[in-house]
């Protein structure tokens, strides 16, 4: 079954966010990315880069802002494509959904940040259009969050319950080992 990796919103406004010193999951989340990602670039599997560009002048993710720019870590390799979008799944309103399948892609391994936002958008996404997705457990993070209710949330929670609600019904959700030995 040919599979595609998309590593998605690896971006700096998240690294600016991390030095910030904010409640955050998952810190090896970077160096999982980076083995996954040359993983599939050894086998010259589909790679796609979804970036997230906000269309506030005031947003972190804005195109012109420093937050926009990709983390070193996850920097697309020359013929990789990159997805720009501005909403939460990658999905929408871009041509990922026309690049998988013209790649002849049947499952997506998706990877990158937030656990609960956009990685996890982006795998309902997928799952709905027919991909087999793979949430790569150990190479998505995500922040502490408080409620409506006024309740703080910390951030391995957040990430543990999006991995719970994927798990079985949208996405198989693995670990990086076990996608790598896949």
């Amino acid at each position: 079954m040919k599979t595609a990796l998309l590593v998605i919103d690896v971006q700096m406004a998240l690294a600016h966010e991390d030095a910030s010193g904010v409640d955050r999951s998952c810190p090896e989340a970077e160096s999982n990315i980076a083995l996954l990602l040359e993983k599939f670039r050894s086998n010259n599997s589909t790679v796609v880069h979804v970036h997230h560009h906000g269309t506030s002048p005031d947003d972190p993710f804005h195109p012109d802002a420093p937050g926009a720019v990709v983390q070193p870590v996850a920097a697309p390799a020359q013929g990789e494509p990159v997805v720009i979008k501005t909403g939460s799944s990658g999905f929408v309103g871009t041509p990922l959904q026309t690049i998988l399948q013209n790649a002849g892609v049947e499952r997506v391994v998706l990877c990158g940040a937030t656990a609960n936002h956009c990685v996890e958008s982006t795998t309902r996404s997928a799952a709905d259009l027919g991909f087999q997705p793979i949430y790569a457990a150990d190479a998505v993070w995500t922040y502490g969050i408080a409620g409506p209710d006024g309740k703080s949330h910390s951030a391995s929670l957040v990430h543990s319950v999006s991995m719970a609600t994927l798990e079985g019904e949208i996405a198989a959700v693995k670990f990086t080992k076990d996608v790598l030995a896949m």
